[in-house]
């Protein structure tokens, strides 16, 4: 049995959140192994609270032309001692790193190694049944649900009333396809039964603005929470509403009962987020998708 275990994930929100079970399925595989997580400075917080690794490298993606960071990644794969790899990432990037590592170490992922995923299908199969069946190629064959309870924050400074949802306006700033029109977000808002608190990053503050414009008991939070913080959102909101986003799949994966939406730009049948009480409309283009049609899936998915 392997005794030092890396596990590769760099990026994105999404797709680490969309790993949690693939995660929780290596450390119940190698109980007793010492797991490292090669990840990028964005994702530390979260791999360092998981209770799946021993312990966070961040130099997982270093520029081409970074020369030092290349030669430390290059070190640390040569001399980090593992016997085996899990490669979560399986990009063209990840799948080079096998080549930097000493002989003999087992790999699991793409493009060769001791442990290939070779369905010629895997690009056409949803990232949680694509990584499953990666892992039970190399031996994986235990997943349990994973515990999510270390994402858990104080929430006692944001002011949230006792009991209200979660809009989740933005998405990648390089696909506005991905977005649904914060105008629309803002009239759902005025006809739910709930104040809602806003959530993403600083750069979606103007979105907040806008909702906050037209529904004035909206709380802010864009820049202000930790992901262990979007947990905490998660376990206390009613509800949550978002674009194929990082956070938008987090409220799904602990447990709040979340719509997602998606228009063309992504497709759900690949990379939906995943949850107990998940649903997905998708409309193309997404701009022209109703905010009747949506305020029904809400009452849907708030009704369990």
């Amino acid at each position: 049995m392997p005794g030092k275990v890396l596990v590769i994930k760099l990026a994105s929100l999404g797709d680490f959140v969309q790993a949690f079970g693939p995660f929780a399925a290596i450390r119940a595989r190698h109980p007793d192994a010492r797991i490292t997580l090669l990840t990028t400075p964005p994702y530390r917080e979260l791999g360092e609270r998981a209770p799946w690794f021993d312990a966070v490298w961040t130099g997982g993606r270093p520029g081409w032309g970074d020369l030092r960071g290349l030669w430390d990644l290059a070190r640390f794969l040569r001399t980090g001692g593992f016997d085996r790899v899990y490669d979560l990432q399986t990009s063209s990037r990840s799948s080079r790193y096998r080549r930097l590592l000493p002989a003999g170490v087992e790999w699991s992922g793409i493009g060769g190694g001791s442990h290939p995923h070779g369905n010629p299908r895997r690009d056409f199969m949803h990232t949680l049944e694509r990584q499953r069946e990666q892992l039970e190629v190399a031996g994986v064959t235990a997943f349990p649900e994973p515990a999510l309870d270390w994402l858990d924050a104080d929430l006692g400074g944001f002011g949230l009333p006792e009991r209200f949802g979660v809009l989740v306006p933005g998405a990648s700033p390089t696909r506005p396809g991905k977005r649904w029109p914060v105008q629309h977000y803002a009239a759902l808002a005025a006809g739910l039964d709930l104040p809602v608190a806003v959530v993403g990053g600083k750069g979606e503050t103007v979105l907040a603005e806008a909702i906050k414009a037209q529904v004035p008991a909206t709380v802010d939070l864009t820049g202000r929470t930790s992901f262990a913080g979007l947990g905490a959102l998660a376990r206390r909101a009613a509800f949550a509403v978002g674009n194929d986003t990082g956070p938008t799949h987090m409220m799904a994966a602990a447990g709040c009962p979340t719509l997602a939406l998606f228009g063309d730009e992504s497709d759900p049948a690949l990379c939906a987020p995943r949850g107990v009480r998940t649903a997905v409309m998708q409309h193309s283009p997404l701009a022209e998708l109703g905010v009747v049609d949506v305020r029904a899936a809400l009452e849907r998915v708030r009704g369990g």
